[in-house]
């Protein structure tokens, strides 16, 4: 495995275990890369608004862990500076949603990451645009890399 491979799934890896939220929604963190993130979550019975959908904020979570894995990926801490989603169709209950982002641009403090969610049977139900912003600070402790 590449260094930045590896640098990658450990930062991905550490911001999960740390991710009470993410965990707490059933959310699985299932690939990462330089730049990258895969996460996957079901649509649970209470996650379901009014029309018996998926109510937009899960889905919004969803995209936004994906970010937050994606924007980590490099060992610099990162946080969202803004972000948006547009909902493309909805999410039943019993679906399996997965959240691919990848990484548009990166520069010293600020990138731009795209993540499309998808169902299990390939259908786009959103996509979210994520602005990010380098704060000080890393993901992993510095002992941790050696």
């Amino acid at each position: 495995m590449n260094d930045r491979l590896d640098l990658a799934s450990r930062c991905a890896q550490a911001l999960y275990d740390r991710d009470a939220a993410s965990q707490g929604l059933g959310m699985r963190l299932l690939a990462s890369g330089p730049g990258s993130a895969t996460v996957g979550m079901s649509v649970r019975a209470d996650m379901l608004q009014g029309h018996n959908t998926c109510h937009g904020g899960f889905l919004f979570a969803l995209a936004d862990s994906a970010f937050a894995f994606a924007c980590n990926s490099h060992n610099a801490a990162t946080v969202a500076q803004g972000c948006s989603i547009d909902y493309v169709a909805p999410a039943f209950e019993g679906d399996t949603l997965t959240a691919t982002c990848n990484e548009l641009s990166r520069g010293k403090r600020t990138g731009v990451y795209d993540v499309r969610i998808d169902n299990q049977h390939g259908q786009l139900i959103a996509l979210f645009r994520g602005k990010s912003y380098q704060i000080r600070g890393t993901v992993l402790a510095e002992e941790t890399l050696k």
